[in-house]
Formats: structure tokens, C-alpha cells, sequence
């Protein structure tokens, strides 16, 4: 597994006694090293586990993965080198999986994830399982997964990487990394205050079920879909639009 170092460090602290040295005083220097702190792919750091954090992915098995409305993973997903692979199979319909075991209301979720040159994928909430649904982004608000720099078509800025799809425009300037290269992303949901962040950086901010969002919300864009963003708790579901993607350090923590 691939690890990423935080901390390592040196500290020289010189030690000198209460009264004046003589020439002949030598100064002592005391050493304390800081040990490097390891973050394993897919694990979590005792702190963040004290905090509440929770692993979706494991990074060896997909349990408690399936299809959207169904039971089993479909065969359009599978695990390479530590991460859950979208094979890109799936279109606007099909191929997307939800995470069974366990609704969320108010969140922070992180990922960690990268694309195929030209691709188009997204990370949804408040995911809501109906047969008379026939997709996860029917229910759920989406964070907008894309190769922002090499999609083949024009962008509009509400289509674009790290955006609440469809309802608020995001800041990404200085965010983007090109296609095939891995990028963090976070979620914090509250009814107080909801933001999406891309590599760092928050790209939007908005108060969900706020007189703004509902004006965006019953704009027009939704009309096919009357039931978007109604659940305020469900499932998080992961998309395979078409492109190759991979997923890892899934991890998410109630607030």
C-alpha cells in the first residue's frame, strides 16, 4: 500500500544553566527527534477514529457495496491496486453503486479519486432506493467528478469539477489536476451550511433548504425529476458514467 509521510521533523533545543558560563562551560544540545507519522491508504489514524470516523472502503473487499436498487456489485466495478475501479461501462442509467449498510443525514465525507482523460463521473448523498427511480441522481444532490481540463465537450460552470451539480457553480481556480492524476475531495453537509472542497479548496458553499437553494432548486433544471433533494438523509452512491474512474480513502464521519 502506498503511504503518505505528515510530519518529520528535528528539534535542536539548546539547554544553558541559570548562571553565567564560564569559557570552559560547554553548551549541551538536546536532540528530539519526531518520528514520521504513516497514513496507510484506506486506514484510519487513531485520532480520527476517536473523532468518529468511519471507512466505507477498506481497500481489499467491497462489502456493503451494491447496485443502485439492487443486491449484488455489478461486474463493472472491481479492485485494482488498493482502490475500487468504475470500468465505465455504465451509462446514464446503470452501472452506479450505493453504500447499503447505512443512511447519513449531516456529514463530512472524504475521497480520494482520479479519472480517465475525457471522463465523467460523481459522488451523490441523501440517496433515496425506489423502483420507480431509476438512477441515484433522481434523489441525491451530486459532487461533480470530472476531467475538467480534457472533457471533450464545453463546460457550463454548473457541469463543472467539484460543483453541487446542477444548483451551485464552483470556485476551482488553481484546484484542477489533470485527467489520471489522484485528487482529495470532501463533503460537509449541515442544514446549517453545506461546502464542497477540491484538493484543499472550498469550491462552494450554500445553505441547504435555504430560500436560495429552493429558488435554484424549482429553477426549472429539476422538473424531470421532482423528487431531488427532498430526502434529507439516504445512502451514498458512487457513478459510473461512462468513464474508468477509481475511488479510494473513502471515509465519512456523522456530524
Amino acid at each position: 500500500m502506498k503511504k503518505a509521510i505528515l510530519f518529520s521533523g528535528l528539534i535542536v533545543a539548546g539547554l544553558y544553566a541559570c548562571q553565567p558560563k564560564n569559557t570552559d562551560e560547554a553548551e549541551v544540545e538536546t536532540e528530539i527527534e519526531i518520528g514520521e507519522t504513516e497514513v496507510v491508504d484506506n486506514s484510519l489514524t487513531e485520532d480520527e477514529k476517536s473523532e468518529g470516523w468511519m471507512l466505507l472502503f477498506d481497500g481489499q473487499s467491497m462489502d456493503g457495496w451494491r447496485a443502485f436498487n439492487g443486491e449484488e456489485l455489478p461486474d463493472s466495478w472491481v479492485i485494482e491496486d488498493g482502490a475500487m475501479k468504475a470500468l465505465g461501462t455504465g451509462g446514464d442509467i446503470g452501472g452506479d453503486i450505493v453504500f447499503g449498510p447505512m443512511e447519513f443525514e449531516e456529514f463530512e465525507l472524504e475521497w480520494t479519486w482520479k479519472i480517465e482523460e475525457g471522463g465523467n463521473s460523481g459522488v451523490m448523498y441523501h440517496v433515496v432506493e425506489d423502483p420507480k427511480y431509476k438512477a441515484p441522481y433522481e434523489t441525491g444532490p451530486e459532487y461533480q467528478v470530472i476531467d475538467q481540463l480534457g472533457f471533450p465537450d464545453p463546460l457550463e460552470p454548473w457541469q463543472s469539477i467539484a460543483a453541487d451539480y446542477a444548483m451551485y457553480e464552483p470556485d476551482f481556480e488553481g484546484a484542477v489536476k489533470p485527467a489520471g492524476e489522484w485528487n482529495v475531495s470532501r463533503i460537509v453537509f449541515t442544514t446549517e451550511g453545506a461546502s464542497y472542497w477540491l484538493n484543499g479548496k472550498k469550491t462552494v458553499e450554500f445553505v441547504p433548504y435555504s430560500e436560495d437553494w429552493t429558488q435554484k432548486r424549482n429553477s426549472g433544471k429539476w422538473d424531470a425529476f421532482p423528487d431531488y433533494a427532498k430526502a434529507k438523509t439516504g445512502l451514498v452512491a458512487l457513478q459510473d458514467h461512462g468513464a474508468v474512474t477509481w475511488f479510494k480513502n473513502i471515509k465519512i464521519k456523522k456530524l
